[in-house]
């Protein structure tokens, strides 16, 4: 069991678990992440360690409610327990002093640039951080973005805060004006690919931390297998992260809604103490 010390609403449908995990505190590196159960009969769900606390022994993980599970974790409350928690898995990122680095957190992908960016900027590079996310309310950790950042840029769809448009408008404009030796983009696929799409031209070295469908993050199901160039990669072993520009994201973003029907139905299950996929109802 692990003890959820602090809960904390970031926006909307966006939370924030704080776990006492001393061992996987103590080893966690920024990059990696932790396999969640909830219950018995809870479906096991892939998280990116969003913070690490080795004096106080957490961990931080930052979910959207998406699906079923998502959903009914949302419903624990500080001093909850979870059952199962399991890492820190996959490759830490590789953190070097490059010189002038970028890092771009779209959505929900904010939680796992923040680790990067802060290990990037302890290492001596220069840090530009742009974030990004459909309006206000999905927007979090400007701040402590801001502080692991020499400069912080932020977009917005409808421009409720920072710029109006997509992180990769700003990165366009950066990319003209700065000698980027390295970038890192985390978030939705789409976002992901157009990145990559920027940096091909220039041969500018480009990362992403690819979340496919994942089972038991060991590399024994195979779930989780991506096409990078002319292998087939597991991300729970082989990454998470990997070449922007040797990743096949159209085959990536068909994976990831082979099982939405299926989604759907769990959703609409009354959410029950065994959490989730239960015969009870």
């Amino acid at each position: 069991m692990y003890k959820i010390m602090k809960k904390e609403a970031l926006g909307e449908n966006i939370v924030l678990f704080e776990i006492l995990a001393p061992q996987l505190a103590k080893k966690a590196q920024a990059g990696q992440f932790v396999i969640v159960r909830i219950a018995e009969k809870g479906e096991r769900i892939p998280l990116t360690i969003a913070d690490y606390n080795r004096e106080e022994g957490t961990i931080t993980i930052i979910f959207q409610e998406v699906g079923r599970t998502t959903k009914d974790m949302s419903l624990l409350h500080e001093g909850d327990n979870i059952l199962d928690l399991v890492g820190p898995l996959g490759e830490p990122t590789q953190i070097a002093n490059y010189g002038t680095v970028v890092c771009i957190g779209g959505g929900v992908g904010i939680a796992p640039v923040y680790p990067i960016a802060r290990e990037l900027k302890a290492a001596g590079n220069k840090v530009i951080s742009i974030i990004g996310a459909r309006c206000e309310n999905l927007l979090f950790w400007p701040e402590k973005m801001a502080e692991v950042s020499d400069e912080l840029l932020i977009a917005t769809d409808d421009g409720s805060v920072g710029e109006k448009g997509f992180v990769t408008d700003i990165f366009k404009k950066v990319m003209k004006r700065e000698n980027i030796e390295q970038v890192w983009a985390i978030g939705p696929m789409v976002m992901m690919k157009a990145v990559a799409e920027l940096t091909r031209p220039e041969k500018i070295k480009t990362i992403v931390s690819l979340n496919p469908i994942m089972v038991d993050g060991t590399g024994m199901c195979g779930c989780c297998r991506v096409q990078v160039g002319e292998e087939t990669k597991f991300a729970c072993v082989d990454g998470p992260e990997f070449d922007a520009h040797l990743v096949d994201f159209d085959l990536a973003s068909r994976r990831l809604a082979y099982y939405k029907e299926e989604e759907k139905r769990a959703l609409e299950q009354k959410t029950c103490n065994n959490g989730g996929g239960c015969k009870c109802h």
